[in-house]
C-alpha cells in the first residue's frame, strides 16, 4: 500500500506542483489550501506525512506543527520555507518537524527529503515493533531470540528449570551459554540459593580441585587452613561449571563421583559430606571428537548431558539479529538509535565469528562513535561491509558470497540479494532489478515472496 502524503500549501501552482512529483513517485498525495482545511484532512486520513508551507494566512506552518502534534506526537511533518526566513524552520525542528526544505527546490530534492523521512517512520516502527517483541523474545529477560531454532532452546529451558536434573550446554563461544546457565537457576526454585559459575579452564591445573572440591588444613604447601571449595559454596542452589571440557582427565573421575552420590571429599580430607547442588557444564568443545580422543570420559559426559542443550551459531539464527540490536542499544541507553536498512542488510550478511558476543561489542563501538541517532552501513567496519569475517576467513577470490562451510538457505541467501540490490538503490525498484539484470516484476514477485517491505 503507497504512503498517504497531506500537502498544505496556499500557494496552488506549488501545491499541484508537488502533488504531481509526488503521485509519480507513487505515493497517494491529498492537498489543502488552508491549515485549518489540512488538519481536518489529517484528522480524516492520518497520513504518513505532513508537508506545509511555514508562511500560510490565518492558521501558519508553526500552528499546523504544534495542532498536528497534539493530535498525533510520532507525526512525520517536512516545513516547507523561503531561504529567508530558515531561522523560523529550525525553530519548528525544536518543536517536532522531522526536518525542513527551502525554497525554490527541484523534484529530486523533494524526493529525497520525503524517502528520508518515510524511511525514518518505518525505521521508527520497526523500532516500536522490535521493543514489543523484545517484553515476549527477550526469555526470562536475559536470552534474546524469536527465531524458531531459539523458540526450541526457550521450550527446553522452561521444562527442565525447575528439576534437579544435570544439564550441558554446547555451543560456540560468544552464545550465551552462562545466560542460559543462569536462566534455568533463575526460574528453578533453587532461585535464593547461590549460583556459583566456574571456567575450569581458567584456572591453573594443580589448582582445579582444590577450588572445586576444596582442601584441609595441610593438606599441601600453603593450605594453612580448611578452605570450602565451589561445590560447597553452591550447596543448596546450582554450579556453572564452564569449558567443562577443559576438565584434567585425573579430576574427571571425582567429578562423576560428586555427580552419582552427591558428596565431595575436600583435599587432603578423608571424611565426604553431603551435598545438594544442581550442576549446569558447558562447552565449546566438539562433544563427539573429545569421546573419540578420551579427552572426555564418556560415563562423566552422560552424567552432565541428562539434558542436552545446544545453543545455535548467530549465523544459523540470523532473524534475530534486529531484535538483538534493539536489545543492545537499550541494554547501553540509546533506545532512540536506528539502523537503516543498508546497514541492516550488512549486518545480516556477516558471518558473525565472536556470535552474539561480537554483536554486542560492535554495538557498543557504534554507539560510542555514532554522529547521529542513524547508523548507516558507512558507520561498520570495512569487514562487515565486505561481509567477511575477519582473520581467518578466506579472500573472496573473485566470487560475490563465500558461503559457510556447513552449508546455507539459497532462499535466505537470495532475500539477502534481493534486500541488499534494493538498500543500495535506495529502495527504488526499478533501479534495483536493474542491477539484479531481472525484470521488475520478477524483483516484486521475489518481495513479496519473502514479505520484503519497503522502508
Amino acid at each position: 500500500m503507497a504512503y498517504t502524503i497531506l500537502i498544505i500549501d496556499d500557494d496552488t501552482s506549488l501545491r499541484r506542483v508537488v502533488e504531481y512529483n509526488l503521485q509519480e513517485a507513487g505515493y497517494r498525495v491529498v492537498s489543502a489550501a488552508r491549515g485549518e482545511e489540512g488538519l481536518a484532512l489529517f484528522a480524516e486520513e492520518s497520513p504518513d506525512l505532513v508537508i506545509t508551507d511555514m508562511k500560510m494566512p490565518g492558521m501558519d506552518g508553526m500552528q499546523v506543527l504544534n495542532a498536528v502534534k497534539e493530535r498525533a506526537a510520532d507525526a512525520l511533518v517536512i516545513i516547507v520555507t523561503a531561504f529567508g526566513t530558515v531561522d523560523l524552520a529550525v525553530e519548528a525542528m525544536k518543536a517536532g518537524a522531522y526536518d525542513y526544505i527551502t525554497k525554490p527546490f527541484n523534484r529530486d530534492e523533494l524526493r529525497l527529503i520525503v524517502a528520508k523521512a518515510l524511511q525514518f517512520r518505518g525505521m521508527a516502527a520497526e523500532n516500536v515493533r522490535l521493543r514489543d517483541e523484545l517484553s515476549d523474545k527477550a526469555d526470562y529477560r536475559t536470552i534474546v531470540g524469536s527465531s524458531k531454532i531459539m523458540e526450541r532452546v526457550f521450550e527446553i529451558v522452561r521444562k527442565v528449570a525447575d528439576t534437579d536434573a544435570s544439564v550441558l550446554i554446547t555451543g560456540e563461544s560468544g552464545t550465551g551459554k552462562e545466560l542460559v546457565a543462569r536462566s534455568i537457576h533463575r526460574h528453578s526454585s533453587r532461585r535464593d540459593a547461590p549460583f556459583i559459575a566456574v571456567n575450569c579452564a581458567a584456572i591453573p591445573r594443580d589448582l582445579l580441585e582444590s577450588e572445586l572440591f576444596g582442601h584441609v588444613r595441610g593438606a599441601f604447601t600453603g593450605a594453612i587452613k580448611d578452605k570450602p571449595g565451589k561445590f560447597q559454596l553452591a550447596d543448596g542452589g546450582t554450579i556453572f561449571l564452564d569449558e567443562v571440557g577443559e576438565l584434567p582427565l585425573e579430576l574427571q573421575p571425582k567429578l562423576l563421583r560428586v555427580l552419582q552420590e552427591r558428596v565431595v571429599e575436600p583435599v587432603g580430607g578423608s571424611k565426604p559430606s553431603k551435598l545438594d547442588v544442581r550442576v549446569v557444564a558447558a562447552t565449546n568443545l566438539d562433544v563427539e571428537k573429545a569421546l573419540a580422543s578420551s579427552s572426555l570420559r564418556e560415563d562423566l559426559y552422560y552424567r552432565l548431558a541428562v539434558i542436552p542443550i545446544h545453543l545455535p551459531p548467530l549465523r544459523e539464527r540470523r532473524d534475530d539479529i534486529a531484535l538483538l540490536l534493539r536489545y543492545f542499544c537499550g541494554k547501553h541507553g540509546a533506545d532512540r538509535v536506528l539502523f537503516e536498512n543498508s546497514a541492516m542488510a550488512a549486518l545480516s550478511s556477516y558471518r558473525w565469528p565472536g556470535n552474539v558476543r561480537e554483536l554486542e561489542n560492535l554495538v557498543e563501538r557504534l554507539l560510542i562513535m555514532r554522529v547521529t541517532d542513524t547508523i548507516t552501513r558507512d558507520d561498520l567496519p570495512d569487514k562487515i561491509r565486505a561481509g567477511t569475517a575477519g582473520p581467518g576467513t578466506p579472500a573472496h577470490s573473485g566470487r560475490v558470497f563465500n558461503l559457510p562451510e556447513e552449508g546455507y538457505s539459497l532462499e535466505q541467501l537470495e532475500r539477502e540479494v534481493v534486500v541488499e540490490a534494493l538498500a543500495r538503490n535506495g529502495w527504488n525498484q526499478t533501479a534495483a532489478a536493474k542491477f539484479l539484470r531481472i525484470p521488475r516484476h520478477t524483483l516484486i514477485y521475489r518481495m513479496e515472496k519473502y514479505g520484503i517491505m519497503p522502508p
